[in-house]
């Protein structure tokens, strides 16, 4: 496959991103599931695709979103046909099963794909191990590569993302902007309900839930609950100590971050040109269209730019 044919141009950034999430057939993988325990005493659900094969591709999804959703399972499924096993874990609370103690996830919990990671090493099964990440999972990925260094496993040989809101506070603000808000609102609606769920715990444990009703922005819902339950005195500190920006420089493995152009959930900052300048580990491509986690340009079987383009990638680096 050619990767210089660019994702389509479906009209604007929003079509772009809305489209292919709308109307693209989920190509379902026979997932397998397991769990594994946390430091912490959490559970995280990991959802494999096995084949047996000794390359893997770990897979870290968006915002409320899981190993179920179809850029996920499409991405999985071209790397299968590329003897890849794949494995994609889904965050504390996104694989359906309401998690056990009171953290949840958010863009810089990156100890939990350390555990993932710890637990494949742990396997021996894999020669090749490659790292994806979408949207936070993209901010997720690559502050995880950062914070490793020079101490990243050996077995890991790159690392590619899509879409990243690699600078999180101008990103998390772009969000709360004209048809933007959209977005937003199903966001927010679908994190206060997982705080519901978890309301008795919570409340037991002194957390005062009696302003989420009023919230209706990431930065607001960031501030009033993700910074202080996770230990961030607010959103702008949870912002400064978890986004990519800051931990890009001391990545050590090759490394593509894809970004459209008309992205119109990502700041100007969310295209840090200077660092990747700055660091030849780094790549950056910014395709003129894709939107958010779109990239529509149907190859042969369905395949999306994106897809083909990271399965370009991680080929190159074997």
């Amino acid at each position: 496959m050619n990767h210089n044919n660019a994702p389509m141009n479906l009209g604007n950034g929003h079509l772009d991103t809305l489209l292919p999430y709308l109307f693209r057939p989920i190509k379902k993988q026979a997932y397998q599931r397991e769990r594994i325990e946390t430091p912490d005493n959490d559970f995280l659900d990991l959802d494999w695709v096995k084949g047996g094969h000794r390359k893997l591709l770990i897979i870290s999804h968006g915002l409320e979103s899981s190993s179920k959703a179809q850029y996920v399972q499409g991405m999985a499924d071209l790397f299968k046909q590329h003897e890849f096993d794949v494995l994609a874990w889904n965050y504390r609370g996104c694989s359906g099963a309401v998690n056990r103690t009171m953290k949840y996830y958010h863009s810089g919990a990156s100890e939990d794909l350390a555990t993932v990671v710890e637990h494949v090493e742990s396997l021996q099964a894999y020669d090749s191990v490659f790292l994806m990440g979408f949207s936070l999972g993209g901010n997720l990925t690559l502050k995880y590569a950062g914070e490793q260094s020079d101490a990243i496993a050996e077995s890991i040989k790159g690392v590619c993302v899509f879409s990243t809101p690699c600078y999180l506070k101008t990103a998390s603000h772009q969000l709360a902007k004209g048809f933007n808000k959209i977005y937003t609102q199903n966001f927010v609606r679908s994190l206060k309900q997982k705080v519901y769920d978890k309301r008795a715990l919570l409340e037991a444990n002194g957390f005062d839930l009696a302003d989420i009703d009023k919230l209706n922005s990431l930065p607001t819902f960031d501030d009033v609950f993700t910074a202080p339950m996770h230990g961030f005195k607010d959103a702008d500190d949870y912002y400064q100590q978890c986004s990519a920006t800051f931990f890009m420089p001391d990545i050590r493995v090759p490394t593509l971050i894809v970004n459209a152009a008309n992205d119109p959930f990502l700041s100007k900052e969310c295209y840090p040109y200077q660092l990747v300048d700055d660091n030849p580990c780094l790549q950056m491509e910014v395709p003129k269209h894709g939107g958010h986690v779109g990239f529509y340009q149907p190859l042969k079987g369905n395949v999306m730019w994106s897809e083909a383009r990271a399965l370009a990638f991680v080929q190159s680096l074997l």
